[in-house]
This record gives structure tokens, C-alpha cells and sequence, in this order.
């Protein structure tokens, strides 16, 4: 219940200094730049998805920036985030994997790997 939760000490201040962050439910839109790099990787995901599922591979694991821990996604969460960012400008919340068992992840960079090599055996056949 709400009762619960304390005050916001700066609530009605007209100085808050909070303020300039903006409403955190009103994001900024993505520049057209940023657009484009989610749409990209959005397909990257659906393509990596497609090859690398079949194989066991469970989605990905990823760097953060923030925290210097790795993230691990499974697949439609990584869609879901991507899909939610060009629509929304922001990521979803989302609950982390509990307990994943990292072989069955991989990186971005390792899932790139795969399909280009999956497309030069394609292409020398």
C-alpha cells in the first residue's frame, strides 16, 4: 500500500533538484541515429535467434555498463527490450535470469561470429 511509502522529501518544492531529470515516465524519443542502431539489432537478435536456438543456445549475454556484471537474455526478452526502446525510447523492466547457467548463453560477439561464419560456408558452396 502506498501509506507505506515515505514522503518524497522534495514533493511540491519548486527547487527539487530531481527536476531536471525530467519525468521518468515521459523519455526522451531515440534520435534517428539511435532508432536505427535498435532496429539493427532487433534484426541481428531474430537472426541470431534463428541459428543459435536450434543449438541449444538460450539468448545472450551481455556487458553492463553500469554495473560491470554480465546480463544474461533470453531471446524474447531481448526482443521484447529492443522492440520496447524503438517504440518507447526506454527498455522494459524486467526481472534478471535467476540462476542461468551461462553455457547456455552466448555473447554478441560470438553469436555475430556464427552467422558470418554460417554465411561464408553458404557462399563457398
Amino acid at each position: 500500500m502506498l501509506d507505506d511509502v515515505p514522503r518524497d522529501p522534495f514533493a511540491d518544492d519548486p527547487d527539487d533538484p530531481a527536476a531536471a531529470l525530467g519525468d521518468p515516465d515521459d523519455p526522451e524519443p531515440l534520435t534517428t541515429d539511435e532508432r536505427d542502431e535498435a532496429m539493427t539489432d532487433l534484426a541481428d537478435v531474430e537472426v541470431f535467434r534463428s541459428l543459435l536456438e536450434p543449438q541449444g543456445v538460450l539468448g545472450l549475454v551481455l556487458d553492463c555498463p553500469e554495473c560491470g556484471e554480465q546480463h544474461y537474455f533470453d531471446w524474447e526478452l531481448l526482443r521484447g527490450n529492443l522492440r520496447q526502446m524503438i517504440e518507447n525510447g526506454q527498455p522494459q523492466v524486467h526481472e534478471p535470469a535467476y540462476e542461468p547457467d551461462p553455457t547456455d548463453y552466448v555473447s554478441w560477439e560470438y553469436a555475430r561470429g556464427y552467422v558470418d561464419g554460417v554465411i561464408d560456408t553458404e557462399e563457398h558452396r
